[in-house]
């Protein structure tokens, strides 16, 4: 079983008021050792890609999870989730919209491009600590993930 303690997150958030509080939640649920937040579309496809300046892989690892924002700077969430599953060495990294839209039609779009989760932010401080803990215990302890960044 994957150890929730030496896994990394990539957030893609824009918002500094929901990075604040997705990261508050993560550390009251003392769930992962590193969540790395880039704040554009475009900055995500760098760091995943492994660019300049995110190229150094110890300072910048490969995620074994995306939280991803849909309305997003330079690139939105469904051209980061559209690139990110055209990339032959990352495509089935698990990607879960983070996001305040609840349109059918943003739900419906993410999942075609390949989302494998799609959640609408709780307003409720609780409510997101509750969606945090149950999003990491599920994705970095118990889901089986595939190996990325290695074909």
């Amino acid at each position: 079983m994957n150890s929730p303690y030496n896994s990394t997150i990539l957030l893609v958030e824009d918002d500094p008021g929901d990075v604040f509080r997705i990261q508050r939640a993560f550390r009251k649920a003392n769930l992962v050792s590193s969540l790395e937040v880039v704040t554009d579309g475009e900055k995500a496809i760098q760091y995943l890609s492994g660019q300049d300046p995110y190229q150094d892989r110890d300072r910048s690892p490969l995620p074994v999870l995306v939280l991803l924002d849909l309305k997003l700077p330079r690139y939105s969430g469904f051209e980061v989730l559209s690139w990110l599953r055209t990339e032959s060495n990352l495509k089935q990294l698990p990607v879960v919209v983070l996001t305040s839209s609840d349109y059918q039609l943003d739900i419906d779009r993410a999942y075609e491009l390949g989302a494998n989760s799609y959640l609408a932010k709780p307003p409720a401080p609780d409510a997101l600590l509750e969606m945090v803990q149950t999003v990491g215990l599920y994705w970095s302890v118990l889901n089986r993930p595939p190996q990325i960044g290695m074909t």
